[in-house]
């Protein structure tokens, strides 16, 4: 049990160490930490942990020891002698190996319920990453925003300058205002919906919902990506769970067995007479040892029994099998939508390049007095566009890269 909970912990340090590398930074790291220390829900697991590792005590025991006093409360006249009390104490014990057997049941559910404690942990570490990086997705689309919204004003100028000297019209100036109203207002919008990632994310770590959070101000996708096998899916702790599981299954048939045979029993009674002309011995007491032999002639329950846990094996391996093609099939979509964001961030760098072009052709030719506002304010909404796809498909990527990570780490 210590070799597999050294295998899970080496695996968690490895997701925590991933996520802190991937994006170059120690914040996330740091977060994840805090969350794993402070997660109710965690917390929930490993008291559960706690309480499976305490039955292995509870389980090494043996059955209450018997103790019997009587007394003769009225005694009859007889010549023969009378006893005046018998006192007497039985033990029965398993069959042998029973104890150790229930022992081992108890250790393989243990192990089972700490695999659920770091499917737990993985699952809180993959929730702190995936809010982290929608927080930088809405904080860098904020600074999309403030920058265009800073070259609108600029265009502004332009265009209140061409009015003056009858090179363009009011209309134009108002649209480039209208068009700033916009973008602050959708500025203002995703101000709110950091907060509310924020308190869902600071719900997690069990603090104030309103505990500011900050995140990297830049993220690049990496110009190679990590290679993963579908083997890999062996080690994720969502199908050691199952293997698990299948060996408390086979301790349980080994237990189902042992409580299956009989029980052995040894005591000794002692009764106390009165003293009689009839007894010519010095020793009038009696003392008699006891055996006892309590054998499970019917014996339906264990064979039923073991029909069960053939029957529970059967279902157990059906789950993993199950469990393991949607595991391939997330990995496979993980793979596919990672793949997705970089084609598209690799298109909306080149078509924004051509859009920057375009504008400094449109700017160019302010010089000569010909510029078109209308065509001023279709660039920039094209440059906004590909500077805010960009932001999403690095945030989409690394949300895919810790899904991956999850899946074969």
């Amino acid at each position: 049990m210590k070799k597999f909970k050294t295998h899970i912990k080496r695996i968690l340090f490895l997701v925590s160490l991933f996520f802190a590398l991937s994006v170059q930074s120690q914040e996330l790291e740091t977060l994840i930490n805090e969350a794993l220390a402070n997660n109710p829900e965690i917390q929930k697991f490993d008291f559960q942990y706690q309480i499976a590792s305490e039955k292995v005590n509870e389980v090494n025991n043996i059955p209450n020891t018997e103790f019997n006093f009587g007394v003769m409360a009225i005694a009859p006249e007889m010549d023969m002698p009378m006893e005046r009390f018998r006192v007497s104490v039985m033990q029965m014990l398993p069959w042998f190996g029973t104890i150790t057997a229930r022992e081992n049941y108890a250790t393989s559910m243990a192990d089972a319920q700490y695999v659920e404690v770091s499917i737990a942990k993985r699952k809180l570490a993959l929730s702190v990453s995936q809010f982290y990086y929608q927080l930088f997705e809405i904080s860098g689309k904020q600074k999309v925003l403030d920058k265009n919204i800073t070259l609108l004003k600029t265009y502004e100028q332009l265009a209140l300058t061409s009015v003056e000297v009858g090179k363009a019209s009011a209309v134009d100036v108002l649209r480039l205002q209208i068009r700033q109203n916009e973008l602050q207002q959708e500025k203002e919008v995703l101000i709110q919906q950091y907060k509310g990632i924020q308190a869902a994310l600071n719900s997690l770590m069990n603090r104030d919902y309103d505990v500011e959070v900050s995140v990297i101000s830049s993220m690049k996708i990496p110009k190679e990506d990590s290679f993963f096998s579908y083997d890999s899916l062996s080690v994720n702790p969502e199908l050691l769970k199952y293997d698990k599981l299948y060996q408390s299954v086979e301790q349980s048939e080994l237990l189902n067995q042992k409580e299956g045979g009989p029980m052995i029993g040894f005591g000794v009674e002692y009764i106390n007479q009165d003293d009689s002309p009839m007894i010519t011995s010095s020793y009038k007491d009696m003392v008699m040892p006891m055996l006892s032999v309590s054998i499970p002639i019917f014996n339906k329950k264990y064979k039923s029994q073991t029909k069960q846990n053939e029957l529970r094996k059967q279902e157990i391996q059906s789950q993993k099998d199950e469990r393991l093609n949607m595991l391939k099939a997330e990995l496979s979509k993980a793979i596919s939508q990672r793949n997705q964001s970089r084609i598209k961030f690799e298109t909306q760098e080149k078509s924004l390049k051509q859009a920057e072009d375009a504008e400094e052709i449109l700017i160019n030719s302010y010089e000569t007095g010909t510029i078109d506002f209308k065509d001023v304010l279709n660039i920039q909404e094209l440059q906004l566009k590909f500077q805010i796809n960009q932001v999403e498909s690095v945030k989409n990527y690394y949300v895919q890269s810790t899904i991956i990570n999850y899946l074969t780490n």
